[in-house]
């Protein structure tokens, strides 16, 4: 007796329920936009509003709304082709304080994206999205290499007990090192080339000099770009952004494609920020004539305190000395401080970073601490005639306290806002950047240059679509037009969980789907060939169809199998159009095994399963 189960059937429709409701998002378009940003701090409000609408009009730019999304101010606009010229319009009116960058606004009604219903993000390929081309200061990072080696060097002579009045770095590849005593110039040299094998040293007098080779400088260097390759992926990887592109240009830069973006402001700001943290002791002396006369003790640096309306402070001494920093960070979390209620960065250090935190705490109870804030903000000036970035580096201390208790590898940070502590352990996870970058080209790939694109992979998922419901219609008959309503599911399905999941739809994923309904055509087809042997070989039709949809659903699971077997390895060491490709596949096959052995089944178990006097069936 050919028979399904009811509640078979309510999976069913809950799972075509569903199907719907995620996949409708995609009939929505997107209104080409442009989002302006706080870069830090500034105000997003009405009066930011009325500037930004007062530039537009005087640019002759006209947009359909200008309205303020949770933090940001986003600008809708009507066609592609003046959403370049209103950014453009507005970077210099509205200079470094906000990050102005173009976008895609969703269309989708409320109540769809309150239940995290979603539109399928597109690649560059078909939709577009940004591309960022970025510098690595080379330089910067060498000077970082130089300056670790010159405390390595200040920490070996003080291990041993080694006075010395300074170490300083002298040139592009030299530290010398002033001692205090007489003939210990040569125990230093041996000291020192114990601890650096790979660096030169040469005492003469009461002065070791330290060289580092130009093999050691070009390996800093090259690291350097690596760690900043990885970290950026790290951040990448933060934003959500599916089938990114990280990848080295040349011998300093860096190539970063972000295929389906939404939100390019929070990219830009998050991909080129530089925060970090640093913890020094506050040095004693009277910093306010020290910032007046320029006169500082040998072991202090200036700094300024934060104000409350976001200007400078009041200066205060810190060590030169770092006690630890942000790349020193093992984990961090945005968090609210117990005692006083205000946003906090929770931090755990390294081991090493730990245990000079927990030295310089026990030594130090009832001693101030500070916390100082650095950034490197990108800025837009104007030099002759012409728009070229520049970044500024802001050094700022957030907070200064007594360490009223020894602590180690774990406590919190406090002294920022909200956002700034939310972005900063965001920044303090994903790794420092080993040397600063600099934004050389933002290049953003606007959607009339893949129309073309999907036009044509569409196009050919649609025929693949029509071949099959032909061929099946005028072989198979009735099953013919079960399998092809079965096929319409699948792709509902396949759409959905894409859109559902954020996946990136690009010109290898529409090729994906393709594939996969060729797939659910092949396991269709081993369905209805079996229940035509089952008829030939003399069973009634009820019992053909669901001995034909038993014994096929084995051999189709292990066919697809492989398959996704398949799919998995590309997954996991492709990249790009590559793993584009194989999740789509991969989604395809599971949708298609289900709607090729369930949905089927049980469309054949309504046409067919009441009839009790049923001789032949349409196949």
């Amino acid at each position: 007796m050919l028979t399904y189960a009811r509640w078979k059937y309510v999976v069913i429709l809950v799972v075509l329920v569903l199907s719907a409701l995620y996949a409708v998002p995609n009939i929505f378009p997107q209104d080409p936009s442009v989002q302006v940003t706080a870069a830090r701090n500034a105000p997003i409000d009405e009066a930011l509003r009325a500037r930004v609408v007062d530039v537009l009009g005087k640019a002759g730019v006209p947009s359909k709304a200008v309205e303020i999304e949770q933090d940001d101010l986003l600008v809708r606009l009507a066609a592609p082709d003046v959403q370049v010229k209103a950014a453009d319009a507005l970077r210099p009116a509205l200079g470094s304080d906000y990050i102005v960058a173009l976008n895609l606004a969703s269309t989708v009604p409320d109540w769809l994206s309150r239940l995290y219903a979603k539109p399928m993000l597109l690649g560059l390929d078909l939709q577009g999205g940004v591309r960022f081309l970025m510098q690595v200061d080379q330089q910067a990072a060498l000077d970082k290499r130089m300056e670790s080696i010159a405390e390595d060097v200040r920490s070996v002579l003080r291990d041993k007990r080694v006075g010395y009045d300074s170490v300083e770095r002298r040139g592009a590849d030299t530290i010398v090192a002033t001692l205090t005593g007489a003939g210990t110039a040569d125990e230093a040299r041996q000291l020192i080339a114990t601890a650096q094998p790979t660096l030169t040293a040469l005492s003469e007098g009461n002065t070791v000099t330290v060289r580092v080779p130009q093999a050691e400088l070009n390996r800093a260097a090259l690291e350097a770009i690596d760690q900043n390759v990885t970290t950026l992926r790290n951040r990448v990887n933060a934003l959500g952004v599916a089938e990114p592109v990280v990848q080295r240009q040349g011998a300093d830069r860096v190539v970063i494609e972000l295929p389906g973006v939404q939100d390019t402001a929070e990219a830009k700001r998050m991909i080129g920020a530089t925060a970090t943290l640093e913890y020094r002791a506050v040095v004693e002396g009277n910093a306010a004539d020290a910032a007046a006369t320029g006169l500082l003790p040998p072991q202090a640096r200036l700094y300024y305190e934060r104000a409350p309306d976001g200007g400078q402070g009041r200066p205060v001494l810190l060590n030169k000395r770092l006690i630890a920093s942000g790349d020193q960070v093992e984990r961090a979390q945005s968090a609210t401080d117990a005692r006083s209620g205000t946003p906090a960065v929770s931090v755990t250090l390294n081991a090493a970073a730990g245990q000079r935190m927990f030295d310089f705490t026990s030594n130090n109870v009832g001693k101030p601490m500070a916390v100082v804030y650095i950034e490197r903000i990108p800025e837009l000036r104007i030099v002759d005639g012409k728009e070229v970035q520049t970044t500024r580096i802001s050094e700022e201390v957030i907070s200064v306290a007594n360490v009223n208790e020894p602590f180690g590898r774990q406590f919190q940070t406090t002294g920022l806002a909200r956002k700034e502590a939310d972005d900063l352990a965001k920044l303090l996870k994903s790794g420092s950047l080993a040397a600063p970058m600099t934004f050389i080209e933002e290049r953003i790939i606007g959607p009339s240059l893949g129309a073309e694109n999907i036009e044509r992979g569409l196009k050919a998922v649609a025929f693949s679509f029509l071949f099959a419901l032909a061929f099946f219609l005028v072989y198979y008959r009735m099953f013919g037009l079960i399998t092809c309503l079965a096929l319409l599911v699948n792709l509902l399905m396949l759409i959905a969980v894409m859109s559902l999941f954020g996946f990136t739809l690009s010109l290898p994923g529409l090729a994906g789907i393709a594939l996969t309904v060729g797939m659910s055509v092949d396991a269709n087809v081993l369905i209805n060939e079996r229940i035509r042997e089952e008829l030939r070989a003399g069973m009634p039709p009820q019992a053909a169809i669901a001995t034909g949809y038993e014994k096929a659903s084995g051999t189709i699971a292990d066919a697809n199998l492989t398959a996704i077997l398949a799919g998995i390895a590309l997954v996991a060491f492709g990249e790009g159009p590559v793993k584009g490709f194989a999740i789509a596949m991969i989604v395809g096959i599971l949708t298609s095994m289900y709607t090729a052995v369930s949905v089927s089944r049980g469309l054949a178990t309504l046409i067919y399963g009441r009839r009790r006097k049923l001789k032949s069936i349409a196949i």
